[in-house]
């Protein structure tokens, strides 16, 4: 798998995740989306650098100009409900893309223990497409490759990128060993460690809860 790590780089990328990390700046849940929407715009840009484009004649007022357009098809595919303004980014940039949204929760078994489960998916043929999974926090890495599965029955991708804003070196490990080795991976910031809880550390919180409000846990 191919890990773009953005964050390793000087840009005002590095601003949107200081603001998303910091408890000072992240209380104010508008800012937080719009942060977490910039972030995806930036993703998407940077994402768009590796498809195949096609030379096209656009016709101007006072003639003609050649354009590279971008050629294949894209579906961007999020997890709710934390994927929700992440999406938003993405689709802004690939305003004309196709969407697919599927659901992915902890289900926690003990006080350290959770699994996975996806309940809804929504989407459109895969075959031969550009696929986006994107997923604001790729933690143990568990629901990317849980939603990848449960996408499985809905065709086969010519190409697979995940989008995501933070993740943890652990994560990112695992998703390596279940997605095929073409995958690209494209995100904002890595942090190495997991808590016992299976969160990321310093990470940034609950991107869900911080983006839409505490959710009552079943």
């Amino acid at each position: 798998m191919q890990v773009n790590n953005l964050g390793e780089q000087q840009s005002i990328l590095n601003k949107f995740i200081s603001e998303l990390r910091d408890v000072s700046v992240q209380s104010d849940r508008m800012r937080f989306r719009r942060n977490i929407e910039r972030v995806g715009e930036i993703l998407g840009y940077e994402l768009s650098r590796s498809l195949s484009y096609n030379n096209v004649d656009i016709k101007t007022p006072l003639g003609t100009s050649k354009c590279n357009i971008p050629e294949e098809d894209v579906v961007i595919c999020s997890i709710l409900r934390a994927g929700l303004p992440l999406h938003q980014g993405l689709l802004n940039y690939f305003d004309g893309a196709e969407n697919t949204f599927i659901s992915a929760y902890r289900h926690q078994i003990s006080e350290t223990e959770f699994e996975i489960k996806v309940e809804y998916l929504a989407s459109p043929s895969l075959d031969n497409k550009i696929l986006i999974l994107a997923d604001p926090m790729l933690a143990t890495g568990r629901s990317f490759v849980n939603v990848y599965n449960a996408l499985k029955a809905m065709g086969t991708p010519k190409e697979i990128h995940l989008a995501s804003v933070i993740g943890s070196e652990q994560g990112i490990a695992h998703i390596a060993e279940h997605f095929p080795e073409d995958t690209k991976l494209w995100i904002a910031t890595v942090d190495k460690e997991l808590n016992d809880k299976g969160y990321i550390v310093p990470g940034l919180g609950d991107a869900g809860d911080l983006a839409y409000g505490i959710k009552l846990q079943h």
